[in-house]
């Protein structure tokens, strides 16, 4: 069985070497993945090599408790067969724990691509105390795109680590309970859902969504048309990490708007009460609005606090497009574009395996 997924493979790269540079995972195989990734990093060394497709078929990659696997080339596009099934799993020891340590995926290329797979950190988030710091996909590059990619994970679940960097999500899903959409930089979240985990394992406890800390863009972290489901324990939409932290959240669904906490945003603060934070036409799920008409928060650390109008009105809104946060890179119409390539790569892919 190994030599003819092996075959199929070259098979299906002799078929399609003429339409896009592609690099095939051996099925479930972990260490094939991790093959193709080093072997794609060193073929990408440069910023302008053509855009390089490893296609990994439906499968569960576990990596055990690796951590910190890097993609630092460039012009990159990790794409699976289905979302739920191409699984890319690993297993910090809980020792290990933290923000910078524990990475699936460690992203340091530019105009990186993902699509149609799930990545999961899965280290014992309850047997960590009060911290478990586990990131399934740690950004320190910059123009990333998600394509219906979903993570699995609890705290600091995705991390946009550079300051400067510009992302986009789309039709994707994120678990976590506390901070677990974390960083910096202007990061654009379309039609995504959002799914908070208990925060404790007996259910008690508080969730937060988002933690940024935006200290040179100018949007910060804008979710639009996405849903937030809940089930648990309540949630905050954000609260401020450092600097000057940016989090508008608009057209968004709440499955259960009962569990928002009633400030929506975290008063509470890490390090930063200099937020802006914003929300406009939040619905619960029979589409009804039930943003109020005015929200002023009191965003406190120690003995500083400010207050904020949290309500965005309908112009201000508007302004919060994706053709105006990223004017000129315009992600939404490059994922149209990269689907389109990757339909045929999937296409003569099942084809070959047939």
């Amino acid at each position: 069985m190994k030599y003819l997924k092996q075959i199929i493979s070259l098979v299906f790269l002799a078929v399609v070497s003429t339409m896009e540079a592609q690099i095939v995972v051996e099925a479930g195989n972990a260490e094939s993945l991790l093959e193709a990734i080093d072997k794609a990093n060193k073929q990408n060394i440069d910023s302008t090599a053509s855009r390089l497709f490893v296609f990994i078929p439906n499968g569960v990659y576990d990596l055990g408790d690796r951590t910190l696997t890097q993609i630092w080339g460039h012009n990159i596009a990790l794409v699976g067969e289905s979302m739920e099934g191409v699984i890319i799993k690993n297993a910090p020891a809980v020792e290990n724990e933290g923000i910078s340590k524990t990475a699936t995926l460690l992203n340091r290329g530019w105009n990186t691509y993902l699509q149609d797979l799930t990545l999961q950190n899965a280290l014992d988030y309850y047997r960590c105390g009060p911290a478990g710091r586990a990131v399934c996909w740690q950004d320190k590059g910059n123009y990333t795109i998600f394509k219906r990619v979903r993570m699995l994970s609890y705290q600091d679940t995705y991390y946009s680590h550079s300051e400067e960097c510009s992302h986009y999500m789309e039709d994707s899903e994120i678990h976590g309970t506390v901070d677990f959409i974390c960083g910096a930089g202007d990061v654009y979240f379309n039609r995504c859902l959002i799914v908070t985990e208990k925060r404790n394992e007996d259910g008690t406890g508080k969730n937060v969504i988002a933690a940024p800390r935006t200290s040179t863009t100018k949007w910060g972290y804008v979710f639009d048309h996405c849903t937030v489901r809940n089930d648990v324990s309540l949630f905050g939409f954000a609260r401020g990490w450092h600097t000057h932290p940016r989090c508008a959240w608009l057209n968004t669904t709440l499955e259960t708007p009962g569990k928002l906490i009633p400030t929506r945003f975290e008063p509470q603060g890490i390090r930063s009460v200099d937020n802006e934070f914003f929300e406009y036409h939040t619905m619960d799920a029979e589409g009804n609005v039930i943003t109020p008409s005015s929200n002023v928060v009191k965003f406190v650390v120690n003995d500083d606090c400010r207050y904020i109008e949290t309500v965005f009105s309908e112009k201000e809104a508007a302004k919060y497009t994706v053709k105006n946060v990223f004017p000129k890179w315009r992600p939404d119409k490059k994922t149209r574009h990269l689907e389109k390539q990757i339909a045929r790569i999937k296409k003569q892919y099942l084809k070959t395996a047939l």
